[in-house]
């Protein structure tokens, strides 16, 4: 092994209001908890409900009742809706709520999504003109629609209501649909931005489920149970990478403990023994990390209906035989990511990478179901806002881009559209993550025009990567009781998992798994089992690391471990 060579990174560590941790205590809070709560700017004890009846009620969000009558209505005359989805995990656990949902009350539906390498995303006047020979009244999107404004005309002038369900930014044109819910478009006062499209369709059902109570459906028949659903909404949550706000974390933990208690659907289930998870332990890590990609792979290489019909699995033998394709195209995946990702990093050695602030990549050979994953991985390396294109035919190329907190990605794409308006053929997306498509032949001005609005945007130390840690953990709190406590709550995007910071003494080290650091650390004369995930290089003898702290099991017993995060 040779030297371990240093990143460049600032450590960071988060701030909190003692006297909020003395209050969060007294209000019976864990003392460690309490700690890393007021860290991620909780307050009170009641943004820490977990009960469901703790949620924004579902009439708080705009226009909601109104698509609860447009589906009642529908119901009640017994016409065909067809749910048109999108190819992310969003998408499908979206689309999956949305027909398993419809189903219980007794609509007659069905589903479409679009499939990726043919029609692009959303519903545009190609996937309107595929869904209308399928025969539908009502067309509802999920995940998507709020940019479909051709879409929802072309369906309009067919005689198609289309009823809108998404969690995208609008743009200043919104679609002329029968009725649009979401948390984000012009006017809803809903306190939670951050629904994933998944979380919309939930509530869309919570509403449609209270109009058909009033109009007396349930009168000779049970209601729905609708809790059966948050499994899915969960899983989307946080495949999603929305920002796990009070309103998030209650879906994501109502979910997991359906998982927990084996009460979920057979999809998800298959989908994590598959990975080698346990169900009754999972965390929402657990459904980032090694459910969402596995489903994801659907989309990204194949068709996502592989991914939904897993999701709707009604036995555990066909659920588990769609989890091992999945397994296997997520396996394809991440070989073609690997050599993808060895092409752009041999791209850009003869750039001068830190002279940039933004990066653009173009290969003729990329896949363009995989762009994504890789300017991910590019963005995280060099943290700078990076778009990675890939040829879909036609001349056109379609790039996919992910950003630093510094930078809201598709205001920056809405930005070069306005200063060079012939430039891109269509955007949209987060703060995060965005798409978009331009001519092959501009990739060169897009690269340009993309760096110049950057360098408006951003500042050199927005460049800084940055790790936030939770300071020092003390050798008597670094014991197995705290990894379990740390496990017991949701952590994810925008709530950020907890990580330490503290000096160790390296007892031993070797590699595992070809490619992973196995560690013994001393810190305080207590020795600690460590994990450096993806590094092989010789550590010094005394380290500073950032790290977090989590239960390990093996052959039936749990011990605490550290995972390495980082080496200062």
């Amino acid at each position: 092994m040779v030297a371990a060579s240093k990143k460049i990174m600032q450590i960071k560590q988060r701030v909190f209001d003692a006297t909020i941790v003395k209050a969060l205590i007294a209000q019976g809070v864990n003392p460690l908890l309490a700690r890393l709560y007021a860290a991620r700017g909780v307050v009170s004890k009641n943004e820490l409900e977990t009960s469901l009846s703790a949620i924004i009620p579902p009439e708080q969000l705009t226009n909601s009742g109104e698509m609860a009558k447009l589906l009642a209505d529908a119901i009640a005359q017994n016409k065909k809706i067809l749910v048109i989805g999108d190819y992310d995990a969003d998408g499908a656990t979206a689309t999956a709520v949305a027909v398993k949902g419809l189903r219980s009350v007794g609509a007659n539906v069905d589903f479409l999504v679009p499939n990726r390498f043919e029609y692009g995303y959303g519903l545009t006047p190609e996937i309107v003109q595929l869904a209308a020979t399928l025969k539908p009244d009502i067309l509802i999107t999920v995940d998507n629609g709020i940019a479909s404004v051709d879409g929802v005309e072309a369906a309009n002038l067919l005689g198609l209501q289309v009823l809108i369900t998404d969690h995208h930014l609008p743009a200043d044109t919104t679609p002329k649909a029968a009725c649009i819910v979401n948390p984000n478009q012009h006017g809803c006062s809903f306190s939670s931005k951050n629904l994933a499209g998944v979380g919309v369709m939930f509530y869309v059902l919570l509403a449609l489920r209270a109009e058909l109570r009033k109009r007396g459906a349930f009168i000779d028949k049970a209601e729905p149970n609708l809790t059966e659903l948050l499994d899915l909404v969960a899983l989307g949550t946080v495949a999603d990478l929305v920002k796990l706000d009070a309103n998030n974390r209650i879906l994501v933990e109502q979910g997991l403990r359906r998982i927990r208690a084996g009460v979920c659907c057979a999809g998800i289930t298959a989908l994590l023994k598959i990975a080698g998870k346990s169900p009754e332990k999972v965390t929402a890590q657990d459904l980032g990390f090694y459910v969402g990609p596995r489903l994801n792979a659907a989309g990204r290489l194949d068709d996502m209906r592989l991914g939904i019909a897993c999701l709707l699995a009604e036995t555990e033998a066909d659920a588990t035989k769609k989890a091992q394709t999945l397994h296997g195209l997520n396996m394809e995946r991440r070989n073609i990511e690997a050599d993808m990702q060895d092409s752009a990093l041999i791209s850009l050695e003869n750039i001068e990478v830190s002279q940039n602030y933004s990066l653009s990549i173009y290969n003729t050979d990329y896949h363009q179901g995989v762009i994504g994953i890789l300017a991910s991985r590019l963005k995280e390396k060099y943290h700078r806002p990076t778009l990675v294109f890939a040829d879909v035919g036609d001349g056109i190329v379609k790039g996919s881009g992910r950003s630093i907190p510094s930078l809201h990605l598709r205001d920056a794409l809405d930005l070069v559209t306005k200063q060079y308006p012939s430039l891109i053929i269509k955007f949209g997306g987060h703060a995060m993550a965005a798409g978009l498509s331009i001519l092959e032949r501009d990739f060169d001005a897009f690269q340009q025009a993309f760096e110049a609005v950057a360098r408006m945007l951003l500042t050199e130390a927005d460049l800084q990567a940055v790790i936030e840690t939770d300071g020092n953990l003390d050798a008597n709190e670094t014991i197995l009781q705290t990894a379990q406590v740390l496990a017991s709550s949701v952590w994810g995007q925008g709530f950020a998992q907890p990580v330490f910071c503290g000096d160790f003494k390296v007892i031993s080290q070797r590699i595992v798994g070809e490619k992973h650091l196995k560690l013994l650390l001393e810190k305080d004369q207590k020795r600690f089992d460590a994990i450096y995930f993806n590094c092989i290089e010789n550590l010094a003898e005394n380290i500073a690391a950032v790290y977090a702290l989590e239960a390990n099991e093996y052959k039936g017993l749990q011990t605490v471990q550290l995972q390495i995060k980082y080496i200062i």
